[in-house]
């Protein structure tokens, strides 16, 4: 996580073993992102297109224009959300997917630039649980509980305001 004046970005790297055309699947096909994103889904394909997204247990209504499109490597997209219990300002970001093949698996760069500091800090554990579900998705396995994965890691992470440097959320459970 990284902030810039009032304004963060979250950025993610995750291996999977599974090929990026496996990896945009799910993230692009309507029926994929309601399991594991726990989002219902409207997506119109290609650089200029669009999504619509009812996302996550808070079921925010997200929309926003695709700014990048090249299968299966990028999915960039506007996530604008308006303002709302949780989110009195609204949210005006960038969401972007980078899939790099490295053999038969993926290295999935997911980047979420331009949040409000207090919201980066909100969605990162959230943003942790939704890719241990992709992966599990993925893997064909049972979704981890989401609201489950997001309290244990919870800890791993800063609360607003940032005060103190955070443990790292890729070390092992307790």
């Amino acid at each position: 996580m990284t902030f810039d004046g009032e304004y963060a970005t979250i950025a993610f790297s995750r291996r999977v073993g599974h090929p990026p055309e496996d990896v945009r699947s799910a993230i692009t096909d309507p029926k994929q992102l309601q399991g594991w994103y726990m989002t219902r889904a409207t997506i119109v394909g290609g650089k200029g297109g669009s999504i619509d997204f009812w996302s996550g247990p808070a079921q925010f209504h997200v929309t926003g224009r695709i700014l990048s499109w090249d299968p299966p490597h990028l999915l960039e997209h506007e996530w604008k959300v308006e303002p709302r219990t949780g989110l009195p300002s609204g949210e005006d970001s960038v969401v972007r997917w980078e899939l790099a093949r490295d053999g038969p698996e993926t290295l999935i760069t997911f980047t979420h630039r331009r949040l409000t500091g207090r919201t980066a800090l909100g969605f990162a554990p959230g943003v942790h649980g939704f890719l241990d579900r992709l992966a599990a998705q993925l893997e064909d396995e049972p979704l981890p509980d989401w609201g489950r994965r997001v309290e244990r890691m919870r800890r791993h992470y800063p609360t607003w305001p940032p005060s103190q440097p955070f443990a790292n959320p890729s070390e092992p459970e307790e």
